[in-house]
């Protein structure tokens, strides 16, 4: 046995649940030569008796990891995910590339911070309010439903079209309240007499794929059944105005989920920095999980031997 022969590359894929997304990941870094391991955040610990181990990860005792791939953070009390964010944020300061790294999950997962990012940039986004004044909350939706407009309720932190709540009548605030003490607000967009609206993947500053879907309901989320439709990257405006986004919130990859309105325009709804891809993989003809990865390795710092470089 060469001592001097370095061990093989390992990666940490963040996740509690690998499923299809974990086992798609699993097989593009293998054909790249490099080992996985899953792990969970909840598994994980700071450790600062020693100064060789400071974060502690499952499955990797004897060394840190080459890289780590965020394809989850677990929920739970805001101390609780604080914390899991500081094990994303502590492998980054101590030089290991994190992809989606802790700063862009915090940036998404916080819709309020997502909203105002994308506003600072001049991005096209719904016009948005958080806030935790129940009054002053009822106040805006009176004013935007008295206007004409349709209000969304949305939890600050939530996914797959979750908790999501349409207010289009004063009479519908009959059941209007806070989601965990806050409010986050967003216009209503009118997309036409058929729900959809569009999710574009980018990764590394580049829309790589892009689906509409088409909701059963005025929600267009494939958790909520809709129904995903192939969509031509040649349409330009589309693509860049999901490539600008990605880079005002500077992140390595994300779903962008844009919608047009009825006289044609586009606007941002939301930009996730830990999207799925399986309803779009089933309606494009590139590997997503292929090209993620190759973005990801090339992250990496680079190894003596070459094992798993990518030109």
């Amino acid at each position: 046995m060469n001592l001097n022969t370095p061990p093989p590359p390992r990666i940490a894929i963040v996740t509690d649940d690998p499923g299809w997304h974990g086992k798609r990941l699993r097989e593009a870094l293998a054909t790249h030569g490099y080992d996985y391991r899953y792990i969970s955040l909840t598994a994980c610990r700071l450790d600062l008796e020693t100064e060789n181990f400071p974060v502690g990860l499952p499955g990797f005792d004897d060394r840190l990891p080459d890289g780590v791939f965020v394809r989850g953070v677990p929920g739970g009390s805001l101390e609780q995910v604080v914390f899991y964010l500081d094990i994303l944020h502590a492998l980054s300061l101590l030089g290991i590339p994190v992809y989606n790294e802790g700063r862009a999950v915090e940036r998404t997962v916080d819709k309020a911070m997502t909203s105002f990012l994308l506003h600072r940039a001049g991005i096209p986004t719904p016009p948005a309010w958080a806030l935790a004044d129940p009054d002053a909350a009822r106040h805006i939706a009176e004013r935007e439903l008295s206007a004409g407009h349709g209000v969304v309720s949305k939890p600050l932190f939530g996914s797959q079209g979750q908790g999501l709540r349409r207010y289009q009548t004063l009479d519908d605030l009959a059941e209007f309240s806070p989601d965990n003490g806050l409010f986050y607000l967003q216009r209503f967009v009118h997309c036409g007499e058929q729900p959809h609206d569009f999710r574009v993947f980018v990764i590394g500053d580049k829309a790589v794929a892009a689906m509409r879907r088409c909701g059963v309901t005025w929600l267009n989320n494939v958790h909520q059944g809709a129904r995903c439709e192939p969509v031509r990257l040649d349409n330009r405006l589309l693509c860049r105005l999901a490539e600008d986004a990605v880079k005002a919130l500077d992140m390595g990859y994300a779903g962008v989920d844009i919608i047009r309105d009825e006289h044609g325009r586009y606007s941002v709804l939301e930009v996730n920095s830990i999207p799925a891809w399986k309803g779009l993989q089933s309606v494009s003809e590139v590997s997503i999980a292929d090209l993620l990865v190759e973005d990801f390795l090339r992250r990496l710092p680079a190894r003596d031997t070459g094992a798993g470089a990518l030109p």
